[in-house]
């Protein structure tokens, strides 16, 4: 963050300084801005938020004793604190809310977001660019393209994994200072009006969204409401900024009419500004295309896995291009990337020649059939590999929660996969659709939980079988991955 005395801070969050002692109003927050205490650096600002099971407030002695400078608090906590207004919770998401029976996480929140808010504000003339991002599958991927694309331009700051909230959010943005020159940031939503509160908090010049799939059905309703959702990035970016938008997915080419900025798109449709043809997968499912810009033509050999990485690469390569990159600069970044975030098309293989494919951060319908089609394509590599799906529960799909999970489990046999295993009851339709699907025996087992389904694959697993793991969080099924990669460590 740009160093802010403390004077300051208050009055950017409308806050009041407590408990400052000795501490002069005008000392200046030279280290970084957190909200876990153990990360507190010197000279830091601690973020008091309270959470499920601790609360931030009960931490802030702590984190002044370990070097930060001050509290950002709803209320005071008998150390040097700016503390903010109380503020309306109806307006602040709850996704990192939960335990916050009393509106101090939505008045801390609040005041975290007008802080980063000034210090992009502060920035932007100084050279910032705002790379904002979402879709409903795709975006950390992405985002992590689009940052190893930039870094070689300059200065480039994005988030860890998946902090895509009204916490993760302003954090990542108070990481930028004044050499930085790209803040990439992704921007998620649970409900409308979300993506456009954190475009309020970090403004976007360059918008970019992906696709819009059934992630988080549940909440929102139809496709068409996510859609709305999805498209406030877009309307948020200013005349001069610009939309890249995929012309593969016609709710996503839709959302140039809800711009003032120049549209962009991006794909394999033939009106695509930055396309991709001649797509070609190798053994590992990772895919090779001559990108075709306005700027020129040249030739990409993605390191990533599956198909479904092509149109993320499109993307940065759209974004990096309209910050001065050249066609043959980004297919050469492009082909020399690599995964950065953790479990997420993660493929590892062991020294008896199985291979292990972790994509369990998350999972929807559309990123499961992706990793499908490559857990297919990496079978058929060679002498035909046997391929084992693990997979576990798709989260907050609402009412269509059992066709989502039966339309796995068929999809999984007209791919021809050999083994599925189903992980836990909330998933069993992927297990009735397979078996229904197909003249399937043994081929498609339901277990009740890891624990059943690394008993079943280390029992069976031969060597050079290949193994999908991919579950929405909540399942938790990256433990069935480590457990298949312990023995390799």
């Amino acid at each position: 963050m740009i160093p802010l005395t403390l004077r300051e801070v208050a009055d950017v969050v409308g806050g009041v300084l407590h408990d400052l002692g000795d501490t002069d109003p005008d000392t200046p927050v030279t280290g970084s801005v957190e909200f876990d205490s153990r990360k507190v650096t010197p000279g830091g600002l601690f973020v008091a938020v309270p959470g499920e099971r601790v609360d931030g407030h009960d931490f802030a002695a702590k984190a002044v004793a370990d070097g930060a400078v001050a509290v950002l608090a709803a209320r005071p906590v008998g150390v040097p604190a700016v503390v903010v207004p109380p503020t309306d919770r109806a307006h602040t998401r709850s996704v990192a809310l939960t335990g916050d029976k009393d509106g101090s996480g939505a008045a801390v929140l609040a005041g975290l977001a007008a802080l980063a808010r000034a210090v992009v504000d502060r920035l932007a003339p100084a050279g910032l660019t705002v790379v904002g991002l979402t879709g409903s599958s795709g975006k950390t991927s992405t985002k992590d393209l689009i940052a190893h694309l930039l870094a070689p331009m300059g200065p480039t700051i994005a988030p860890p994994g998946s902090f895509n909230n009204e916490l993760g959010h302003p954090w990542t943005a108070l990481r930028a200072d004044a050499g930085t020159r790209h803040l990439v940031l992704e921007l998620s939503a649970r409900g409308p009006g979300h993506i456009a509160a954190l475009c309020e908090t970090a403004p976007p010049r360059i918008g970019a969204v992906l696709n819009v799939g059934t992630a988080h059905l549940g909440e929102f309703g139809t496709r068409q409401d996510i859609a709305k959702t999805k498209g406030e990035l877009v309307e948020k970016l200013p005349a001069d900024g610009v939309a890249v938008l995929n012309a593969d997915d016609p709710l996503v080419a839709a959302m140039a009419e809800r711009t003032s900025a120049r549209v962009v798109l991006v794909g394999e449709a033939a009106g695509a500004h930055v396309r991709a043809t001649g797509i070609v997968l190798d053994e590992q499912a990772r895919a090779s295309f001559r990108l075709v810009t306005p700027r020129g033509e040249a030739d990409v050999a993605l390191g990533l896995h599956g198909e479904h990485h092509v149109g993320n690469a499109l993307t940065a390569a759209a974004v990096a291009l309209e910050l001065g990159a050249t066609p043959a600069e980004v297919a050469e970044r492009l082909s020399g990337a690599r995964p950065v975030s953790a479990r997420r098309m993660e493929v590892t293989t062991r020294a008896d020649g199985v291979t292990v494919v972790n994509d369990s951060f998350n999972a929807n319908p559309e990123s499961v059939r992706a990793a499908l089609k490559a857990l297919a394509t990496m079978a058929r590599a060679g002498n035909r590999r046997r391929s084992w799906a693990v997979l576990g529960v798709m989260g907050e799909l609402g009412d269509d929660h059992v066709a989502a999970h039966d339309e796995v489990g068929r999809l999984a046999v007209r791919l021809d996969i050999n083994r599925l295993v189903v992980v836990g009851a909330d998933a069993r339709a992927m297990h009735q659709g397979a078996s229904l699907e197909g003249s399937w025996g043994e081929e498609s087992v339901l277990v009740p939980d890891v624990d059943a389904a690394v008993a079943l694959l280390r029992a069976e697993l031969a060597p050079d079988d290949v193994v999908l793991v991919k579950a929405s969080k909540v399942a938790a099924l990256w433990r069935v991955a480590d457990a298949l990669l312990e023995a390799d460590r």
